[in-house]
């Protein structure tokens, strides 16, 4: 009896099922690391998998400093329409932020030039919400690492005790 083409070849049915069912593909490749079964692992697939997680935690940050810086920039340059609204997303994103960097505590290194990177997005989310040019903010983020993330810091004058309730 002849065998199949992917008895001989298994990688080509690891690879079917990596491009078919995600999911039924990441269950099998679990199932064989525990198992130890390293020569039926879709390695490539794995590794490709494994460096892209990381750079989605990478992501997840940039975007939410940019949602952050975003909300800043409203904050100091509109400051006749603050809102709980704008309140509550500096308050969640910092939260997030932290909760991320303490769960992934490897980015830290990378926040100064994540803020960097993505000062143009929250300039662009500023401009945008606020229909204020965008050459009324600052060509470089003006608030430190530790201003952006600080429970306690919000740019421009104070607000009103109502709002910050």
């Amino acid at each position: 009896m002849q065998s199949s083409q992917t008895e001989q070849h298994p990688e080509i049915d690891r690879q079917s099922l990596y491009q078919t069912d995600f999911y039924a593909w990441t269950q099998e490749q679990a199932k064989l690391l525990t198992q130890q079964q390293w020569q039926k692992i879709d390695l490539p697939n794995l590794i490709e998998e494994i460096e892209s997680l990381g750079k989605q935690q990478r992501a997840e940050l940039r975007n939410r400093l940019s949602v952050l810086i975003g909300h800043l920039l409203k904050w100091e340059y509109q400051v006749e329409k603050r809102s709980r609204s704008w309140l509550n997303t500096i308050r969640i994103q910092r939260i997030d932020t932290i909760d991320l960097l303490q769960e992934n505590p490897s980015l830290k290194p990378y926040l100064q030039e994540a803020i960097e990177r993505i000062y143009v997005k929250g300039v662009a989310l500023a401009a945008g919400e606020t229909n204020l040019p965008i050459k009324t903010f600052p060509e470089n983020c003006s608030y430190s690492l530790e201003e952006i993330l600080s429970e306690r810091f919000f740019p421009g004058e104070p607000a009103s005790e109502d709002l910050m309730e």
